[in-house]
């Protein structure tokens, strides 16, 4: 028998019962009075429901991460340590009721307080900036311009997520740049010294729906071959906003996110494979750098907020033909390791997608990992075309990757995202560019054959014939940024 499902939040722990298990956790604590996390979008855009989340860190035992508590089903957290803004100067502490915590402090002082609606959400985001334990002051260079990194560390892309600007964003920017370092009395800093909690099996049930956490892979595995009906989650970044905007239910929701199983990343002399229950921020935080067309991908993929939920897993288990995961991963060669109770296989991710919203994925199966291939292509670009530089949903995709040797491209990768109803590779144009000059004839004609790749169509983001033009342009960008250092 599981123990009852609970939240510790500002140090208190609140049961979850009788909360409905499709709930979401901004739902469960503006029902318990925390009212300073608010809704705007309902769709993890807008960041006006960032709250903290204690989570396994990266050079610490603890992170302070941001998450959007709109997406989130309150029944995910059981077990898990939640701060909201009302909690950030008094969690764990003895200060009185009304003490600002120093974000707080800032952002009334230099006026980036706006009109108070998303304000607490800024100041979540803030918060895990403020306690990421690899930030740390730095001198300016003289004549330095960068807009997004301040001089005591802070990274103004923590911030990518709240997107209200009703007092404009200088003072936002000041805040940022003001704040200093946790002190050593700091509570919710102490906290990182400790590992974040374990994950609890949770055994949540009303009436005639349940969420399911299994400790286990193997446990997990035999559950979906029970329940065949269930939805998967893992962020809920996707199946959060079907429950919000098209008030969807599952009878039954199984989590596994916290999947030790799902959560490795390992890298051998001939692959790198990482777990698909990793979010973005970890991965691109684990690899820094190691595949260098992924790190262009994690900057302009969603926000942070959605980063810090996100995993590869979700991205290509939904199969939408729009996320920014599956261009890139294409063009890396990649394939996904998908699991059941009789044992694993690897399909090649360009054999993935059936169609719109569906692969070769049998019920019953579960992604566990995706592995990348080595060596690495040295020649690589993610070029998201979008009305927003983040946060935003993609017109095109596209992720190059290419082998250029002597100035002849030996072998070249692309994958198109937005095009078709499903991610694909631009095969036809690939051909084109393989065994031929790296130079401005063979990429036009190149791009004469990119633009007709794809069966693109006309709707809010973009018509057809932009989205073909858009193929063609990014290839002839690519040369451009390219060329010089491929001839020298």
């Amino acid at each position: 028998m599981t123990a009852a499902a609970r939240i510790t939040v500002n140090g208190t722990e609140a049961p979850l019962s009788p909360t409905a298990p499709h709930t979401t956790l901004l739902d469960f604590l503006r029902e318990h009075g925390l009212t300073g996390t608010k809704e705007g979008c309902a769709e993890g855009e807008c960041g006006a429901c960032a709250v903290l989340v204690a989570r396994p860190g990266t050079n610490e035992p603890t992170d302070w991460v941001a998450v959007n508590a709109c997406l989130l089903p309150a029944a995910a957290l059981d077990g898990q340590e939640v701060v909201t803004s009302e909690g950030l100067a008094t969690a764990g502490a003895s200060s009185p009721p009304g003490t600002l915590h120093p974000v707080q402090e800032e952002m009334a002082a230099r006026g980036g307080s706006q009109c108070g609606y998303c304000t607490p959400g800024f100041v979540c985001s803030m918060a895990a900036e403020y306690y990421r334990p690899d930030r740390c002051a730095h001198a300016e260079p003289a004549g330095s311009t960068d807009p997004e990194h301040g001089p005591n560390g802070f990274d103004l892309h923590a911030l990518s997520g709240n997107l209200c600007r009703c007092t404009g964003y200088r003072p936002i920017r000041d805040a940022a740049f003001a704040v200093g370092t946790p002190t050593d009395e700091d509570p919710l800093a102490r906290r990182r010294e400790h590992s974040p909690p374990v994950p609890v099996a949770t055994e949540y049930v009303q009436g005639t729906t349940a969420f399911l956490r299994k400790n286990t892979l193997r446990e997990t595995l035999w559950l979906l071959r029970e329940r065949p009906d269930a939805v998967v989650v893992a962020g809920s970044t996707d199946w959060g906003v079907e429950v919000n905007i098209r008030a969807r239910r599952a009878d039954c929701v199984i989590a596994v996110d916290r999947l030790p199983e799902l959560r490795e990343l390992r890298v051998e002399s001939d692959s790198i494979e990482i777990g698909a229950a990793l979010t973005l921020t970890e991965i691109e935080r684990r690899l820094d750098g190691r595949v260098p067309l992924l790190a262009e991908l994690f900057p302009q993929f969603a926000s942070r907020l959605i980063r810090n939920g996100a995993t590869l897993g979700g991205n290509l288990g939904t199969g939408s033909p729009i996320g920014d995961s599956p261009p890139v991963l294409l063009a890396l060669d990649a394939s996904v390791v998908l699991t059941e109770t009789d044992g694993e296989r690897q399909v090649p991710l360009a054999e993935y997608f059936t169609g719109y919203r569906q692969s070769v994925r049998r019920p019953g199966e579960l992604i566990r990992a995706v592995r990348v291939p080595l060596p690495l292509s040295p020649v690589v670009a993610f070029h998201k075309i979008a009305k927003r530089r983040f946060d935003d949903i993609s017109s095109v995709a596209v992720a190059f990757a290419l082998q250029i040797e002597d100035g002849i491209v030996h072998k070249a990768r692309i994958g198109l995202g937005g095009v078709a109803a499903t991610p694909v590779r631009a095969l036809s144009t690939e051909e084109a560019l393989e065994g031929r000059p790296w130079a401005a004839e063979t990429v036009e004609a190149a791009a004469r054959v990119l633009r007709a790749e794809g069966t693109p169509m006309n709707d809010q983001r973009a018509s057809a014939a932009y989205r073909s033009a858009m193929l063609g342009q990014s290839l002839l960008k690519l040369y451009a940024q390219t060329i010089e250092a491929v001839s020298s």
